[in-house]
């Protein structure tokens, strides 16, 4: 009888503990939504661009300490706040060094990939990438394209989309410049400095 007793009182708990933990959620989830807001606010677009792979982890550390702050009752608010703030600060110097330095940038997000070049599939590196024709096609139709012959190429993107190039002629400074296997690679890609002059890694 005391056993069923201690079963339906942990199943209560479940459900509901306290008003004083609901109220203490509540007031954490808006104080910690609009510290969060405020936050990205101040660091930048770049914080809230398209996922490459240190801002998926970014995105996953940010949602984590959100959520331990809400639910956690050992965190408090500035703990919680605190965190964000790290986090954000160190995405911030993360991205910075992408932007000035092509190394940092390869190290840290990899590089463009050709995966089909003037209508042949490239298919070495198609299965180191684990990208299948289907997925190729697919992205040339998303792009409005019929005529697999009219595309000079078909890249996958650092953040996992494609990106469809269409042939053309007289090109001088050319897109491709950074992706390796095409004609137009260049291994040192320039990069300009805080005083937007010109200069190599």
């Amino acid at each position: 009888m005391l056993g069923h007793i201690h079963m339906l009182a942990a199943e209560v708990h479940t459900f509901f503990d306290s008003w004083g933990k609901i109220g203490r959620s509540l007031i954490l989830a808006v104080c910690a939504y609009i510290s969060l807001v405020f936050l990205l606010r101040i660091s930048g677009k770049r914080t809230l661009t398209k996922l490459n792979v240190y801002d998926f982890v970014f995105v996953v550390a940010l949602g984590s300490t959100l959520a331990s702050t809400i639910l956690d009752p050992g965190t408090t608010l500035a703990d919680g706040v605190l965190a964000l703030g790290v986090l954000i600060l160190l995405q911030y110097v993360l991205s910075w060094l992408c932007v000035t330095s092509s190394k940092v940038d390869t190290i840290v997000n990899g590089e463009p990939t050709l995966v089909f070049y003037d209508g042949d599939f490239l298919w070495n590196t198609m299965k180191r990438e684990r990208v299948s024709p289907e997925e190729v096609r697919a992205a040339a139709r998303n792009d409005g394209t019929l005529n697999m012959d009219l595309i000079d190429s078909i890249v996958l993107e650092t953040d996992g989309t494609f990106s469809v190039v269409h042939k053309q002629d007289g090109l001088r400074n050319s897109s491709l410049s950074d992706v390796y296997g095409h004609p137009s690679y260049t291994e040192q890609e320039p990069i300009r400095n805080a005083t937007g002059q010109r200069r190599h890694q």
